[in-house]
C-alpha cells in the first residue's frame, strides 16, 4: 500500500482515500453491533500515514488546509462515521496548534514527529462527570500538584475519544494552589496511565470514547503545555471536523436509500418505486438540504483558509451556525431516506440504522445547540439596537 505524503495533489489524495476506505464500510456494522474499536482502521491509516498531513510543513508534515481536511474527512465519514469522527481530533487539534503556535516549540517537535514517522495519535482529554463538557467552563476536578522538575496528575476523563489507541492525551487539569486551570501533555506510557472501557452507547459506537484514568502520573515542567480560561474558547476552524462527519453520515444513507429505491420493484407498480412522485419528493428534499448544507459548510471553511487570523477570530458565529445546521439537517436527511426505504430500514443489519443513531450524536458535540442560537440572537440584538 502506498502512503498519503507521495501524492502530489488533493484530487490524487482523495482518489487514493475513497478506495482505502472501502474496507471501513465493510467492518462498520460488526464494530457498530459489538461496540468494539476498529484498531484495523486506524493501522491502515497509520499505514498510509494520513495522520501526518495535517502537521505544517515546516515541521515534516504536508500542511494541508482546512477544506483539505474537511474533504478527506467527508471521504471517511461516508464509510464509517465513527472512524471521521475520531481521527478528525487528531487531524484538527494538530493542524490548530501548528496554527496558533501555544506550545513549546521543542514539545511541539517532539509530538509531530512522532506522528509523521510512528502514525501517532493525540486527543484532547477535557470532558469530566461532575463539569460537564467543558464549553461550559466548569473548573477542572482533575488536579496538577508541582513537584521537583514537573508536574503530578490525578483525575478522571471522560469521552476521551480514541483512547483504546491514542499515543499522547492533553489532559485539562486545576493548578493545586492557585486558580490556573492548565493543559499538560501526558504520554500512554507513563506510569499511573490507565484507560476503562466505558464507551457503550447508541451511536457513534466504535469511536473508543472511554475514561481515562491518570493515578499521580509524572510528567515534566514543559509537558505544562497551555494555560487555560474555563469557558473562553477562540474561534476554532478545524471543528468543522465535526460537521462535515455528519454530512458524510447523512449522504451514506441518502445514497443508500436513493440506491434502494432504484432496485425495487414491487408487483403492485410498473418500473421500480423510484418513478413514484411521493418518493421523488423525499430523495429531492433530502439532496437539497445535502447539498445546501454541504455549500455552507465548505463556504466557511475556505473562508477560514483565506482569512488572517484577526479575521478568524470574528467567524465564531459562522462556524456555531454551520455545525448546528448540518447536524440538524443531517437527522432529517436520514429520516427521510430511512421512509423512502420504510420497514426494511428497521432490520438490525440494514446501515440505515447506524446512520440514523450515529447521527443523533451530532448533538453533543461542541458547541452545542443552545449556546450557538443564543449567540446568534445577541448578535442580532446588538446589530439592531
Amino acid at each position: 500500500m502506498s502512503d498519503m505524503f507521495a501524492l502530489s495533489n488533493q484530487q490524487e489524495r482523495k482518489e487514493f482515500l475513497a478506495k482505502t476506505v472501502e474496507a471501513f464500510a465493510e467492518r462498520a456494522h460488526q464494530h457498530d453491533a459489538e461496540g468494539s474499536f476498529p484498531h484495523e482502521n486506524f493501522t491502515t491509516l497509520k499505514s498510509i500515514r494520513y495522520p501526518g498531513l495535517s502537521v505544517p510543513k515546516e515541521y515534516g508534515g504536508k500542511g494541508i488546509s482546512l477544506t483539505e481536511l474537511l474533504e478527506l474527512q467527508e471521504i471517511i465519514a461516508k464509510a464509517d462515521g465513527s472512524t471521521a469522527l475520531a481521527i478528525g481530533w487528531h487531524m484538527g487539534i494538530i493542524m490548530t496548534l501548528g496554527e496558533k503556535r501555544t506550545w513549546d516549540d521543542e514539545v511541539y517537535r517532539e509530538v509531530v514527529s512522532d506522528v509523521i514517522e510512528n502514525g501517532a495519535l493525540l486527543n484532547n482529554a477535557a470532558s469530566e462527570l461532575a463539569t460537564g463538557s467543558p464549553t461550559r467552563g466548569g473548573k477542572p476536578e482533575t488536579t496538577a500538584v508541582k513537584v521537583d522538575g514537573g508536574y503530578e496528575i490525578t483525575g478522571r476523563k471522560t469521552f476521551t475519544t480514541l483512547a483504546p489507541t491514542l499515543d499522547y492525551f492533553v489532559v485539562s487539569a486545576a493548578i493545586e494552589g492557585s486558580d490556573e486551570v492548565g493543559n499538560f501533555l501526558i504520554r500512554r506510557d507513563l506510569d499511573g496511565v490507565a484507560v476503562k472501557n466505558t464507551w457503550d452507547t447508541l451511536g457513534m459506537r466504535a469511536t473508543g470514547s472511554d475514561d481515562l484514568i491518570l493515578n499521580r502520573v509524572i510528567v515534566r515542567d514543559k509537558d505544562y503545555v497551555e494555560t487555560l480560561t474555563p469557558g473562553f474558547k477562540d474561534a476554532a476552524g478545524w471543528l468543522l471536523h465535526i460537521p462535515v462527519t455528519y454530512l458524510g453520515i447523512a449522504t451514506a444513507a441518502l445514497s443508500y436509500s436513493a440506491s434502494a429505491a432504484n432496485n425495487h420493484s414491487p408487483n403492485s407498480i410498473d418500473g421500480t418505486i423510484a418513478d413514484l412522485p411521493n418518493v421523488q419528493q423525499k430523495i429531492g428534499e433530502a439532496e437539497l438540504l445535502r447539498v445546501r448544507n454541504r455549500h455552507f459548510l465548505y463556504a466557511v471553511s475556505k473562508k477560514w483558509d483565506e482569512s488572517s487570523n484577526e479575521e478568524r477570530n470574528n467567524m465564531k458565529l459562522e462556524l456555531g451556525a454551520v455545525k448546528h445546521s448540518v447536524v440538524n439537517d443531517a437527522q432529517t436527511i436520514v429520516d427521510l431516506s430511512m421512509r423512502v426505504v420504510g420497514a426494511r430500514s428497521l432490520a438490525t443489519g440494514n446501515p440505515l440504522g447506524r446512520y440514523y443513531r450515529d447521527v443523533r450524536a451530532g448533538l453533543h458535540n461542541p458547541p452545542m445547540d443552545d449556546m450557538t442560537i443564543t449567540q446568534l440572537a445577541k448578535a442580532t440584538f446588538e446589530r439592531n439596537p
